[in-house]
């Protein structure tokens, strides 16, 4: 287990970060956590924040209750502000938001209300600092990030195929695309560390086909390698079969069953992972405790398929999978822009 005792090495690795999200001296920054966030962070994000002359002040609320059937995982859709409009008022004044909330604020209900305002959200995945330090990213990673995001945008279909037997269709056209690659300096905008990630957020009736997950393929909500296949049939953006012999089924069927809620087999989100610096092995690395697993997220040609909410087509749950996948090859209107798992130079 890595011991939670403050290093100036991950302080430096936090004002580089800050940096790139343009925080100067004599800004106003508010740190946002819960009670049960990762104390190393919030303390190193103070640290960094001080070193480089900036304001910071705290947002401490209590980490709320789970109401839901199971525990809840990597949604990326922090409950923890309950929607509190004193929370929701400091946010939008501070200009520069830290999140070390567990979940994070990407899809909380309050955030396009904190965006709007003005302020810039930086989440800070709750991962150990050991991997957020080997992740800080670079311009090299923006441009790429950025020119993927882009394709994406206009491209009309996605296909993907393994050789493992997937063979999904995916409409384009209207969908919602986010590239992240780490920072954010602009004003109403929202990123989150570690970066290198480019995803789309289909219209409603988008998605149909076969994903078949291999062996050594990844279940993040999880935490975990697979080790038997699992066969998922989509039809209009459900997944209307999940088939496979092996433990990795069988807890898919009940983890997705137990929030009775049809939303939860719904697609979330297509996309895939660009940052040199993650790690395939990662997930093995570290104690369960000690990872988010958002470095899997970011690995390079991976294919990163998630059910659940995806508020673009009018769709809400708590239940979220976020499945990354190697050895697939994704095509945007017949150019391939990852080949059995591996990056294609077409990002300029």
């Amino acid at each position: 287990m890595l011991a939670d005792r403050i290093e100036a090495k991950w302080i430096d690795a936090f004002c580089e970060i800050f940096e790139r999200c343009a925080v100067k001296a004599g800004d106003t920054a508010a740190i946002l956590s819960e009670t049960q966030s990762r104390a190393l962070n919030v303390h190193l994000a103070e640290l960094a924040l001080l070193r480089m002359g900036a304001r910071p002040f705290h947002v401490v609320v209590p980490t709320p209750r789970n109401r839901h059937p199971v525990p809840v995982r990597s949604t990326g859709a922090s409950e923890a502000i309950g929607k509190l409009g004193p929370v929701v008022t400091a946010l939008q004044q501070a200009g520069f938001v830290v999140d070390c909330t567990i979940e994070g604020l990407m899809h909380a209900v309050e955030t396009p209300e904190i965006l709007k305002a003005g302020a810039r959200i930086l989440v800070i995945s709750n991962e150990h600092p050991e991997a957020l330090e080997r992740m800080v990213p670079d311009s090299a990673l923006e441009k790429r990030v950025r020119a993927a995001a882009k394709m994406l945008r206009g491209a009309k279909r996605m296909r993907v195929t393994s050789k493992a037997g997937t063979d999904l269709d995916v409409i384009m056209e209207g969908a919602s695309t986010v590239g992240v690659w780490g920072w954010t300096d602009r004003p109403g905008t929202l990123a989150h560390w570690p970066g290198g990630i480019v995803v789309s957020f289909p219209k409603s009736k988008s998605v149909n086909g076969t994903i078949v997950m291999a062996p050594g393929d990844i279940n993040l909500t999880f935490k975990r390698y697979l080790s038997s296949p699992v066969t998922m049939t989509l039809r209009d953006d459900y997944v209307t079969a999940l088939d496979g012999e092996g433990t990795d089924a069988a807890m898919m069927r009940a983890y997705l069953a137990s929030w009775g809620d049809r939303e939860a087999y719904a697609v979330s989100h297509v996309g895939w992972g660009m940052n040199p610096g993650a790690r395939y092995e990662a997930l093995s690395m570290y104690d369960q405790r000690d990872t988010n697993g958002t470095e899997l997220r970011a690995i390079p040609g991976n294919f990163l398929f998630s059910t659940g909410a995806n508020e673009f087509a009018g769709r809400y749950t708590a239940g979220h999978f976020d499945l990354p996948m190697m050895g697939t090859t994704i095509e945007l209107d017949g150019v391939a822009v990852i080949k059995d798992g591996v990056l294609q130079d077409v990002f300029g």
